[in-house]
């Protein structure tokens, strides 16, 4: 079957756009395709600086004819009614329409459209203008005096279509005074001739032939391969970064990977620091010495052109630029260690944390006070952990941060340890911003626990005060990142912490007037069970084991909770638990219909001296040995312990169900027998709200 080859030739598209762009065109265009009627065995798209391309494979030579009957409205019908049919089915008049009758309904008119088949090129040549025109660029230009809007200027166009033993026809169309055709160039620099293409293959091995690789994947293998080479050739390691390595695969059609070096004296700045200025300012990757795990004095970039002098006066230009990049580096580090933390932080009065939250010092100030709070609970040292919260913002008014935010923390470490901060203090100071991510390590040294807590728990409970929580998909203050890094801190490092107390001290702190501080605590609780289940999804825990427990009232011992959800879900994944969970919901829906019947709830314990028969004296005797049994447990945060003891009313409950009729005619008897089925309902929700729990 056909192929159908596109190829989108500019001046340079921006590096972090490429694969977006590629991809997007990929979707607008088989769309398109799937749209008309054409379908197809597969679609490639790729991208280099300088093109946009796509592949579509096994594509029919034409859409099929179709026919479809449109039924419209009753003969003598409004006008109206009728006039908009016509407009719809694509009709002159009613005369064009047929008229179907429906026993029950009576005469309808009928619209018999049918669409003649099409060939695929004619629908391509039709549909990618609008495409074009209409493509989804972040950021797009005009160029000259033509109206035409693309990322950078357009300069030609390929689109063949065929089959792979003929010749392939170029797809006729025009985009603002552009003309589809089978020609493009190579390199800019390397091969910048033109030439003919007819079908993907000969199209990829035609750009290899004039320097361009034309998938971005095999130009990071190319340039991640040569670079460990060139590392291992001169006794170092490559420090790899993928996100280096991605945005320098879209600078390049043909890479070519030289090293080059640094003075050895910048090694006395800090290793993130250098290998930061190197990459933000020349896109260039830095190698360690294997022996120590520091930063060598060493550097790879990534060339587009092959030079005549093997490269000399590229890696000379490189290397001048970092030389001035990496003063610039040392001089901030420099002038930072002039100055102690401390004397940072009435600076900190002069930047603002948020309009309605105040200044980073007041924040300084909240932290400070919250983490001395949490140091007990984390096993920290209370006047340790006040320290690294005072300290820990120290470093954003800094030089070094100021020019690079993506090292805050990291420096106050480094200058916490220069100034001869203890270790934990310094420890926090770096980590208290931690885990960032799903990935992100979590904070194990306990004086770092307690201001890592303080941080986002301030975080959290400042915004819940002034009602700016996350909405949708919208989350500018990352509010569920913190949620979800209090969450993973307290889990493994296995925290006792009473959230609701923690949350109410957090909100108290800041100068906000709380209306209904409760009502915040309630909501925030909330918000923390709706991330809890994010994250326990990935193991495979149960939303609804999870809801079950957190509609018990107090749920606010995060560690508890998961231990009280692993404990039911293994009791419910159980025989005896799936059955006792089947009488539960027997029982509680036998209550619900007597209750909406009755207009009232079943209250009051069932009388011994009503019990007519063994079922009932059995099960009202289980019942109180399991509650009494599953509550001590509970107590003893045994919650296997609780599920073992409600397990023991599997039996009779099941014999209940079996032998009693619970709406008995006497209705003494009757609501009786509804205050044991009541009792069934309190037992349980000692370990959890059963009525949760699916199944």
């Amino acid at each position: 079957m056909p192929d159908l080859l596109l190829e989108l030739f500019s001046e340079e598209i921006p590096a972090r756009m490429q694969r977006k762009a590629a991809d997007d065109l990929k979707s607008l265009v088989t769309n398109a395709l799937v749209d008309a009627g054409l379908t197809y065995e597969g679609a490639k798209a790729l991208a280099t600086p300088r093109r946009l391309a796509l592949h579509v494979a096994g594509i029919p030579v034409g859409s099929a004819a179709t026919r479809e009957e449109r039924k419209g409205p009753r003969v003598g019908a409004p006008e109206k009614a009728v006039e908009g049919f016509l407009r719809g089915a694509g009709l002159a008049s009613v005369g064009e329409a047929t008229i179907q009758s429906d026993p029950k309904k009576g005469d309808f008119y009928v619209a018999v459209i049918e669409k003649p088949g099409r060939s695929a090129i004619d629908i391509v040549a039709e549909f990618m203008p609008g495409i074009l025109r209409n493509f989804p660029w972040p950021k797009s230009m005009r160029w000259g005096t033509t109206s035409t809007r693309w990322v950078r200027p357009l300069h030609s166009i390929v689109a063949t279509f065929g089959p792979e033993t003929e010749e392939p026809d170029v797809v006729p169309f025009e985009f603002d005074g552009i003309r589809s055709g089978k020609t493009t160039r190579g390199h800019r620099f390397l091969a910048d001739e033109a030439f003919d293409v007819r079908r993907f293959n000969d199209y990829a091995t035609s750009l290899e032939k004039h320097k361009v690789v034309l998938d971005a994947d095999r130009r990071k293998e190319i340039i991640l391969n040569d670079a460990k080479d060139r590392a291992l050739a001169l006794g170092l390691e490559l420090v790899e970064d993928p996100g280096l390595l991605e945005e320098v695969a879209g600078l390049v059609e043909w890479p070519v990977v030289l090293a080059g070096t640094f003075d050895e004296d910048f090694l006395s700045i800090p290793d993130e620091c250098i290998q930061l200025t190197i990459r933000v300012n020349q896109k260039c990757f830095v190698l360690k010495d294997p022996k120590t795990g520091r930063l060598a004095n060493r550097f790879v970039l990534v060339s587009n052109v092959v030079a005549d002098d093997g490269g000399k006066m590229i890696v000379a230009g490189n290397e001048k630029v970092i030389r001035a990049r990496l003063s610039d580096a040392r001089f901030f580090w420099d002038t930072d260690l002039k100055s102690k933390l401390s004397d940072n932080l009435p600076k900190l009065a002069e930047v603002k944390f948020h309009e309605k939250l105040g200044s980073v010092g007041e924040r300084v100030n909240r932290l400070i006070a919250l983490s001395a709070e949490l140091a007990q609970v984390a096993g920290a040292d209370e006047t340790k952990a006040r320290r690294a919260a005072e300290l820990a913002k120290a470093d954003l008014v800094s030089a070094m941060v100021f020019e690079f935010p993506e090292l805050q923390g990291l420096m106050g470490r480094y200058y916490a340890e220069a100034q001869g901060e203890d270790a934990s203090v310094a420890t926090a100071i770096e980590e208290h911003y931690k885990p960032q991510g799903p990935s992100d390590s979590v904070p194990s040294d306990p004086v770092a626990v307690a201001v890592a807590l303080a941080e986002k728990l301030d975080l959290l409970a400042g915004f819940w005060a002034i009602d700016e929580k996350p909405t949708g998909s919208k989350d500018p203050y990352a509010l569920r990142r913190a949620a979800l890094g209090v969450i993973r801190i307290v889990l493994e490092n296995n925290l006792r912490i009473r959230l609701g107390e923690v949350i109410l001290s957090a909100a108290k702190l800041h100068s906000v007037e709380l209306d209904d501080p409760a009502t915040l605590v309630g909501d925030l609780l909330g918000f923390f069970g709706d991330r809890l289940k994010v994250h326990l999804k990935d193991e495979g825990a149960r939303h609804d084991l999870i809801d079950a427990v957190f509609a018990l009232e107090g749920q606010d011992d995060l560690l508890m909770v998961v231990k009280r959800v692993e404990a039911l879900g293994a009791f419910i994944s159980s025989d005896d638990g799936t059955n006792l969970l089947a009488g539960y919901k027997r029982a509680v829906n036998i209550l619900k219909a007597e209750e909406k019947k009755d207009g009232a709830p079943v209250n009051g314990k069932p009388h011994a001296d009503h019990f007519r028969e063994q079922a009932e004296i059995d099960l009202a005797s289980a019942i109180e040995t399991a509650r009494a049994e599953a509550a001590d447990a509970v107590a003893a945060e045994d919650f296997e312990g609780a599920m073992e003891a409600l397990s023991k009313l599997r039996v009779p409950v099941d014999r209940f169900f079996e032998d009693i009729l619970v709406n008995a005619e006497d209705p003494a008897l009757r609501m009786n027998r509804l205050q044991l089925l009541a009792e069934i309902r309190d037992a349980t929700h000692v370990v959890a709200d059963f009525s949760k729990v699916a199944g």
